[in-house]
């Protein structure tokens, strides 16, 4: 009688056993799954090819009718000669578009499709005051272009696609034919002193983002001693009007 108690005590406790095993894997599941979601949930959507909420005009107003949602696309065709003559002040373009947001440290991933011959460009720490005409004034940017037909594609590989632009040339050029979307993710840490310009999967591009390393290279560049230029950690993104149709998609960013 006293072994088929033990026995059956045994039994109880490999069975207990068994059930913790498994409310702990399910637990496990459960916080791998939460984990999935905060991850994903720590990318904020800019554009999701619906709206244009997250926009406005630089120095602010909205979202001047030159971009439109196309296809799921943000595109923009620019306004004729005499349109852009009666905009305004010839030292200020009121065509460039701005987050409403301000970032310091993040990843940004886009798409962009240029036209033929075209030209625009990604920026990050716009400051944005009246005193600057053009969110080029202060912030660095990442050119988009049409490399074999824009003449700024022979004007030195610091104007290719996945430059920081005039500062630090890409390594290759990995650009789809023109009509063709590309992909960029841009890394900005204002942390680490480091940035970054992946291009369809390529990091073209590695670049300080503040501090004597990159004030040294704005000594050798047509920036020094630009106002203002590249010294706002903290600033807006934007999408250049260069008057050329260019088109982004896909447009999120994720605050390191």
């Amino acid at each position: 009688m006293k072994n088929i108690f033990v026995f059956t005590i045994m039994l109880l406790m490999v069975y207990a056993c068994k059930e913790k095993t498994k409310e702990t894997q399910a637990e496990n599941v459960s916080e791998m799954g939460n984990t999935e979601s905060a991850t994903q949930s720590e990318w904020i959507t800019l554009f999701d090819g619906t709206s244009l909420d997250e926009w406005q005009a630089y120095l602010g107003g909205e979202v001047p009718k030159y971009w439109s949602i196309k296809d799921d696309a943000l595109v923009f065709t620019p306004p004729t000669p005499e349109e852009r003559k009666n905009a305004g002040p010839n030292d200020y373009n009121p065509f460039n578009i701005i987050s409403k947001k301000e970032f310091t440290s993040f990843v940004l991933s886009l798409d962009w499709k240029i036209s033929e011959a075209g030209n625009s460009g990604i920026f990050w720490g716009i400051y944005e005051n009246e005193k600057y005409g053009e969110p080029y004034q202060t912030a660095l940017e990442i050119q988009v272009l049409d490399n074999e037909k824009h003449p700024d594609g022979k004007n030195g590989t610091s104007h290719q696609a996945g430059a920081l632009y005039d500062l630090v040339s890409p390594s290759e050029d990995v650009t789809k034919p023109v009509g063709e979307w590309n992909t960029f993710v841009i890394t900005i840490n204002h942390d680490t002193n480091k940035g970054s310009c992946e291009l369809n999967g390529v990091v073209v591009s590695s670049f300080p983002v503040g501090g004597e390393e990159l004030n040294a290279m704005l000594k050798d560049s047509k920036f020094d001693g630009w106002d203002g230029f590249a010294q706002y950690k903290t600033g807006k993104i934007g999408l250049q009007d260069h008057a050329n149709i260019v088109s982004y998609r896909n447009i999120k960013i994720k605050e390191l």
